[in-house]
C-alpha cells in the first residue's frame, strides 16, 4: 500500500504510528474506535460515507461506485446514529478488496470478525455486533462526516494501528508527518540515553518537587 500525498506515503505514516502522529498535530479519534483484529494497520486518504439509521445502503453504493481514485483509500463511515448493528462483514470485505481499498474505519458495528482477520483486511470499529443492517434507504457518499468525534472530509488521511486512529487534514499532511518524524527521531535519542543509564526525570526535565507530600 503506497498512497502518495504531498510527498508522503502510507508506509511512512504506518511506521510513525497513530500515537506519534496524534502527538504531532493529527486529530485522535475516540478510543472506542479500535482494530477488530490484532496487528491491523492502515493509512490512506478517506473515502467518506454516512449511513442511514440502521441501514448500510450507502456503503454498498460507495463500493459499487469506487473507481481508480478509490484504490488504496480508506473507507471512513459514520454509522453512529444506530451503532449496535453489523454494518460490515465478510461480503463487503471481499468487495472492498476487489476494488483495492486499503481498509475501513467505522463509527458503528461490524461482524464476521474471524473472516475479516483471515482476509487480513484492516478494520477499525466502535464495536462488534451480530444483527445486520437494512439496505433500503438513507445515508450519503462523500462530504464531511464525523467519526469517533473527529470531522473527516474526503481526501483527509487516516492512520490506524493498535493504539487507535487519527485523522490528518489533507492540507496538513506534510507538516504533521514532518513533525511526527522529528518526534520519532528525538525519541530514538532518548531511548539510547535511557539504555545508557539516564532517567526520564532527568532527560525530560521533570520536577519531582511538584509531587504531593506523603
Amino acid at each position: 500500500m503506497v498512497c502518495e500525498g504531498g510527498g508522503v506515503n502510507a508506509a511512512q505514516l504506518v511506521m510513525l504510528g497513530a500515537a506519534t502522529l496524534g502527538e504531532s498535530g493529527a486529530r485522535p479519534m475516540h478510543p472506542r474506535i479500535k482494530p477488530v483484529w490484532a496487528g491491523a494497520t492502515v493509512a490512506g486518504p478517506a473515502l467518506t460515507v454516512r449511513c442511514g439509521r440502521g441501514d448500510n445502503l450507502a456503503i454498498h453504493v460507495a463500493l459499487a461506485d469506487a473507481g481508480e481514485n478509490a484504490r488504496d483509500a480508506v473507507l471512513v463511515v459514520d454509522a453512529s446514529a444506530v451503532p449496535d448493528l453489523g454494518y460490515w462483514g465478510e461480503v463487503l470485505t471481499t468487495a472492498a478488496e476487489a476494488r483495492g481499498l486499503a481498509g475501513l474505519v467505522i463509527d458503528g458495528g461490524v461482524r464476521d470478525t474471524d473472516a475479516i482477520e483471515r482476509h487480513g483486511f484492516p478494520v477499525f470499529s466502535a464495536l462488534v455486533a451480530l444483527p445486520g443492517a437494512t439496505k433500503v434507504a438513507g445515508g450519503s457518499v462523500g462530504g464531511r462526516v464525523t467519526v469517533g468525534g473527529v470531522a473527516v472530509a474526503p481526501g483527509d488521511w487516516v492512520v490506524g494501528d493498535r493504539d487507535g486512529v487519527v485523522a490528518i487534514a489533507e492540507a496538513d499532511l506534510a507538516a504533521v508527518t514532518a513533525a511526527g518524524q522529528a518526534r520519532a527521531d528525538r525519541e530514538s535519542v532518548l531511548f539510547q540515553r535511557l539504555i545508557g543509564g539516564g532517567t526520564t526525570v532527568e532527560l525530560l526535565g521533570l520536577d519531582p518537587s511538584h509531587l504531593d507530600q506523603a
